[in-house]
Formats: C-alpha cells, sequence, structure tokens
C-alpha cells in the first residue's frame, strides 16, 4: 500500500516505521526529525528493533497525499488543519490513531473515508530519525459510528479487514474490529485514566498499576464509562477500568505522551482527553468531578507555562 502517515511524532514514526518494511511509506513530521529521516533513515529501538527508510517530509504536496491510506496521528488540537491539509489530496482511507474522539471531525472534510482507530503501543522519541517502543500493544480498526456498520453487530468492513492485514504484513498486532463505535470511548476512558495521572505526577505508566495512583486512573475511567452510555454506548465501569489496567501492563515502561508535552514544555491534549468527557458529561447532566479537577490542574500548568 501507499502509506502516508501525518503527524510523525512518537506513536506515527513507531508505526509507521515499521510499515515502511513492507509498504510504500511517506511520514509527515517535523524538521529536524523528517531531515535525519529522510538523509539516514529511521532508527527504532526499545521493545522493538528495526531501521527502515520511509520518504520524510515537512511539507506534503496533493501528490503526496493521494494514497491508499493516510494515517492521522496528529496531536488532536491539529486534527482540523490536518483534515483540511489531506482533503487537498485523494487518500483513498483515512485512519486516526489520535487521541480524542476526532474521526467527525476529519470526516466533516473527508466524507466517508474516514475509520477509526486505536492503538495501546508505547513510543517515545530519543532524537531526530530515532523512536523506542516502550511497551508493544495493540492496534484496532473500524468503523467509527453505528451508522456505518452492517445488520450483523459482529461484522467488520471489507476496508477495515484491508487495513489490519496490511499492518499485520509489518509484524504490527491489528485486528479489524467491528465494535469500534464502543472501543473508542474505551480508548478515551484509558487516556483519561492514564495521561493526566501521569503527567501530574510525573510517573511512568506502570506506577498506576496499584496504589493511589491506579484509583485515581480507574475513578477517571469510570467517570468516562457513564459519559459513553449517556450517548448509547454500551460501556460499563469495569470495562473501562480493566482497559486501563491491560494498557497499564503492556506499556509499563513508557512515558505517557501527556507526560512527554508537560516535560517539553508543550500544549497537552487535556481538552480533548479530559475535557471532553467533561464537556459532554455537563451535556448529558452527569458529574465527572476526577476529570474535571485533573483538567484544571493541567490547564493551570499550560496558563502559567504555555504561550499562546
Amino acid at each position: 500500500m501507499e502509506i502516508v502517515v501525518f503527524g510523525a511524532g512518537a506513536l506515527g514514526s513507531l508505526v509507521g516505521g515499521l510499515l515502511a518494511r513492507e509498504h510504500q511509506v511517506t511520514l509527515v513530521a517535523r524538521d529536524p526529525h523528517a531531515r535525519r529521516i529522510a538523509g539516514q533513515g529511521l532508527r527504532i529501538v526499545g521493545e522493538l528493533d528495526a531501521h527502515t527508510r520511509p520518504r520524510a517530509t515537512t511539507a506534503p504536496t496533493p501528490e503526496d497525499l493521494t494514497c491508499d491510506l493516510a494515517l492521522v496521528t496528529v496531536k488532536a488540537y491539529d486534527t482540523e488543519a490536518a483534515a483540511r491539509t489531506l482533503a487537498t489530496g485523494d487518500p483513498d482511507l483515512v485512519c486516526s490513531l489520535s487521541n480524542g474522539l476526532t474521526e467527525e471531525t476529519l470526516a466533516e472534510h473527508l466524507g466517508d473515508r474516514v475509520l477509526a482507530g486505536s492503538a495501546t503501543y508505547g513510543a517515545e522519541l530519543v532524537g531526530p530519525g530515532e523512536v523506542r517502543c516502550t511497551g508493544i500493544g495493540r492496534i484496532h480498526v473500524g468503523e467509527f459510528a453505528d451508522d456505518r456498520l452492517t445488520d450483523d453487530a459482529d461484522a467488520t468492513s471489507d476496508r477495515a479487514e484491508r487495513v489490519a492485514a496490511a499492518f499485520r504484513e509489518t509484524g504490527l498486532d491489528c485486528t479489524a474490529a467491528a465494535e469500534m463505535p464502543r472501543r473508542r470511548w474505551e480508548k478515551l476512558a484509558v487516556n483519561a485514566g492514564i495521561n493526566a495521572v501521569t503527567a501530574l505526577a510525573r510517573v511512568t505508566n506502570g506506577a498506576l498499576a496499584d496504589g493511589p495512583g491506579c484509583a485515581v486512573a480507574h475513578r477517571a475511567a469510570r467517570e468516562t464509562a457513564r459519559v459513553a452510555r449517556s450517548e448509547g454506548v454500551d460501556l460499563a465501569d469495569d470495562e473501562a477500568a480493566a482497559a486501563v489496567d491491560t494498557v497499564v501492563a503492556e506499556t509499563a515502561a513508557n512515558r505517557s505522551s501527556m507526560r512527554q508535552d508537560i516535560e517539553s514544555g508543550s500544549r497537552t491534549e487535556v481538552d480533548a482527553i479530559n475535557g471532553a468527557v467533561v464537556d459532554r458529561g455537563a451535556t448529558a447532566g452527569i458529574d465527572t468531578p476526577t476529570n474535571r479537577t485533573m483538567g484544571d490542574l493541567i490547564r493551570t500548568w499550560e496558563r502559567e507555562r504555555i504561550e499562546e
């Protein structure tokens, strides 16, 4: 397949670099990361070891974006801009692995080409041209809304199966999932439970395996599940908490993306994660005090440290 990874930071570089073992991959990234990859290739270290040579650019042309699959791995707050840029090309399929519920924004510009995805692989950028895999997880892809599914609740779409097969060819653990509407919210519950807690406490994901951090993460995930059910998504409180535990175990050595943002002095995705839970909960009349408190604390840090 011809694949464009739009927003090749840590996760995008890891997944895109592995896809380049079997497919024609272009990474859209920032310099000096893109420049180093273009010149010397991409080095993957840690739990996985590989050296691949995807194309890399900071300014994709419409021709670059005319591809079989555009994989979106931008920060959630950059989704709108990514969608507008991707629409200048003609990707056959667009699949989001970004945090948050970003698929609707993509679909506003790209129509029914959009698939949802979730990934629990742990990744950190080591430096330009090098990414570390800190945990081997799983990837799921599928239709993101119930009205895009067939009458068979257990059926998966042919295009999701095609994407999953392309991923598996490169050794990635990827499954086409029929229940992506629920998995999207499960992903949000995991993000809500892990990201802000690890960012505020400055700990790795593994620190949430037990103790007070685990309890806070579970409360945030359960609140997310309650909001999901208010929107017609069948996600039980205990399922959301169990999903947090699974990802914590799989990515114990990982520094969450929000912790990495805090430590690098960058804007976080708190609005798209904890903030989304709070906002949607308020609409449904559901109180979400854990997500609200963590969101307020992260935004307090951003007001002090991030220049508009």
